[in-house]
């Protein structure tokens, strides 16, 4: 869908009200995936990017209650924060310790985590299987929280986290240590050297390969993966990473967090709307094509 198909929407008293809030949050694509979405399936609700400093989420969250909002999604630096302000979690954003997704349904409002659904649903769109294979996820920080549960929930083999600080990894593994074969290392490790022969999927959480790390990758000698090997980046910003450029010039399937962005936003609209199966793919070409104007 077009832009110019968004902004003419016609919207009324009866629109239910969507919306992200973060800080800073004008970069955030979220309003054109959610608007495109949701005027595809005609539905009367709008999407918007609200912008709410650390010191003022407890009356944004007042506030959206009152404006009687359908909910509303969360990003940097209110994931973890929100959560005092909910009424109940669910288990999987309990466990991964963090919310992105807030659905206000009879005054009360309802936290779920749906990060690490849109990261498993990145594999169901290109067919890969995750069941009882061996993984590597790099970083040990928010973002590989989802992602390992997400691998954990899954049923993937092994998961092994490999991390520039040992202590988080241990600490990161300990965690999640209930629902499945989980282990650590510093990436400089020998051991670390050691697991890429065996592994069938290594993921990228870490920020190295955007922004100001743009011409940075974790130290990965990729050429140790098995020549099946799958390699993910959940950085969608650029397209390909080093760590992705790298990769393919060594033949490996790649992926970038375009899909897992999308993902959780499907993920996030299908609790909002009550409606069945949200069209993911349509969100991830529009989040591409607005990416692709910001170039």
């Amino acid at each position: 869908m077009k832009e110019g198909n968004i902004l003419s929407a016609i919207y009324t008293g009866k629109t239910k009200n969507l919306g992200v809030i973060g800080y800073p949050i004008h970069h955030s694509l979220s309003p054109v995936i959610q608007n495109t979405a949701l005027q595809s399936m005609h539905l009367d609700y709008a999407y918007i990017a609200m912008p709410v400093r650390e010191n003022e989420l407890e009356a944004a969250v007042k506030g959206l209650k009152a404006l009687n909002f359908t909910g509303f999604n969360i990003t940097i630096p209110h994931k973890i924060n929100i959560i005092k302000y909910l009424d109940e979690i669910d288990q999987s954003a309990s466990l991964i310790g963090a919310v992105n997704t807030v659905l206000i349904k009879n005054d009360r409002l309802y936290g779920y985590n749906t990060d690490y659904e849109g990261f498993i649903s990145a594999f169901q769109s290109v067919k890969f299987t995750l069941k009882r294979i061996n993984t590597v996820v790099l970083g040990a920080g928010g973002a590989a929280r989802a992602v390992i549960y997400g691998l954990l929930h899954a049923g993937v083999g092994s998961v092994h986290i490999a991390a520039r600080n040992a202590e988080k990894a241990k600490k990161l593994a300990n965690d999640f240590k209930e629902l499945g074969n989980i282990s650590s290392s510093d990436w400089n490790e020998k051991m670390f050297q050691e697991i890429l022969p065996k592994t069938d999927l290594l993921v990228n959480t870490t920020p190295l390969g955007m922004d100001m790390y743009i011409d940075k990758m974790p130290p990965v000698d990729i050429t140790m993966l098995p020549s099946n090997a799958f390699v993910y980046d959940i950085i969608y910003t650029p397209e390909k990473t080093k760590l992705l450029v790298e990769a393919e010039k060594y033949g490996y399937t790649v992926l970038n967090g375009e899909y897992m962005l999308a993902g959780q936003g499907a993920a996030a609209l299908e609790k909002w709307s009550g409606c069945g199966k949200i069209d993911v793919d349509l969100m991830r070409i529009a989040l591409h094509e607005a990416l692709l104007k910001k170039l």
